[in-house]
């Protein structure tokens, strides 16, 4: 038997909770490397300005936590700070859920993180 059978998750819940990148070497003394949202190779939209607010004026700037798996991607998304509109804030929640990133690293190995988002709603001209 491989060793990758041993290390196979025993049922589907477990399998989804799995890291897709091994974290095996993390070594908790390497400093951690935070993850990146903003890079330009991973072409992340920004969230869609909602009609309704626009057509308001209504700006703000929303504070996001996400929870970035060693994959890249999203496992979950709250809100820190609201932009004190419901609108700009569901924009920002639905679409950094769909965000690809770069993952935490601790040495060489990806690891999950959390990592702050800031996004802006501001009408120019």
């Amino acid at each position: 038997p491989s060793n990758a059978a041993a290390r196979k998750p025993a049922t589907p819940e477990a399998a989804a909770r799995a890291p897709a990148v091994s974290t095996a070497g993390a070594d908790r003394d390497e400093p951690l490397v935070e993850a990146k949202f903003d890079a330009t190779t991973l072409h992340n939209p920004k969230p869609p300005y909602p009609l309704t607010a626009r057509r308001k004026g209504i700006e703000g700037r929303v504070l996001l936590a996400a929870h970035v798996r060693a994959d890249g991607t999203c496992a979950e998304v709250r809100l820190k700070h609201s932009s004190g509109h419901g609108l700009l804030d569901q924009s920002a929640l639905d679409t950094v859920r769909r965000w690809r990133f770069l993952p935490a690293r601790r040495g060489r190995a990806f690891v999950d993180s959390w990592v702050d988002i800031p996004i802006s709603f501001r009408l120019e001209g």
